[in-house]
């Protein structure tokens, strides 16, 4: 699918209206692949997410394992297992393990766009964020069995809904708004999607589902805060390298990646070709260096700082020519 989005002042269009021969300025038209990098969290696969690819396929390995042995349904954390039984090794599966094939699809598909933050902030304090949102929903699901004492949350429902949901925190917050549309009179931004399949996993088997859902997004705000300084912790270099090694079909994709960067850092012909012809301010010898919200922006679909900044560089902090210029060079 593509999208155009038209850049022109008030002022040009009313005079293009008005006495097109005369206008200052027309509007230019920058062409964006937009499905593929910001729909879907940046290119596509795993590529610099190998914590997240291993955790996917362990819960989805796990819940067609269970399922076939007919123990989907007991997968949940019971109010028995806490008191008088003590079994909280039932954690571990729970956490695993969806209850449904719908939960597994909507959970999959949400956990695969989540994997935009390990690219963000690195594998390493990615599995910190993946094990502190999993113990932290964990504990408050303890505590909603043992003193809300409600009958219809017997039994919670199954699957990472902690760490999905706690990864709805950031993207709330660090996650921009790519473009806006309309359908049947409503408004909606490219993340509509994404929370509308939240909220469909959230109220998937109601207040079993409701509850994971809500001790989840308390959990990544603890995060967030930097509760007990999480954010600067960091695990042994040993434990990221063991799942990039798991992650082996990523290789093809590391490599043209790389690729991609070498030819970004080779190509300043090819782009200031392209933005004399539009963008006739881009193309000064001296270019300001790209704003930290732009460079974000660009992270945020899964490009790597360093040639996020030379794109931008390379097109006169245009963000629309940044991306073309990056989805150009990956497509290279």
């Amino acid at each position: 699918m593509e999208r155009y989005i038209i850049q022109g002042s008030s002022e040009s269009r009313k005079s293009t209206t008005s006495c097109p021969i005369r206008s200052r300025q027309a509007p230019t038209v920058v062409g964006i692949r937009f499905s593929s990098s910001k729909m879907n969290g940046g290119p596509s696969g795993f590529h610099n997410a190998p914590v997240t690819r291993t955790f996917v396929i362990a819960s989805a390995l796990l819940t067609i394992l269970f399922g076939a042995q007919g123990r989907s349904l007991r997968l949940g954390l019971s109010s028995q297992d806490i008191t008088p039984k003590f079994r909280l090794w039932r954690l571990i599966p729970s956490v695993f393990g969806f209850s449904s094939t719908p939960e597994l699809m909507f959970g999959l598909y949400l956990l695969y766009y989540f994997r935009v933050f390990e690219r963000q902030i690195g594998s390493n304090k990615h599995s910190v964020f993946i094990l502190f949102s999993l113990i932290m929903s964990s504990f408050f699901e303890i505590l909603a069995l043992v003193y809300l004492k409600d009958p219809s949350l017997n039994t919670l429902v199954s699957g990472p809904y902690g760490l999905i949901f706690a990864a709805f925190v950031p993207f709330y917050f660090d996650i921009p708004v790519s473009t806006r549309f309309r359908i049947f009179g409503l408004n909606f931004t490219d993340k509509s999607f994404i929370y509308l399949a939240g909220l469909q996993l959230l109220f998937s088997s109601w207040k079993r589902s409701v509850v994971p859902g809500i001790c989840g997004i308390l959990a990544g705000s603890l995060y967030r805060l930097n509760a007990f300084g999480i954010r600067k912790m960091k695990f042994p270099g040993i434990v990221t390298s063991f799942f990039s090694r798991l992650s082996w079909p990523s290789s093809s994709s590391s490599s043209q990646t790389l690729s991609s960067e070498n030819s970004i850092g080779n190509i300043p012909s090819y782009p200031s070709r392209h933005i004399e012809g539009n963008h006739p301010s881009a193309a000064r010898t001296s270019v300001a260096e790209p704003s930290e919200t732009s460079v974000a922006t660009l992270v945020s679909m899964g490009f790597d700082n360093n040639s996020a900044r030379q794109a931008l560089i390379h097109a006169g902090n245009d963000i629309n020519v940044a991306t073309n210029i990056l989805l150009e060079a990956q497509s290279q």
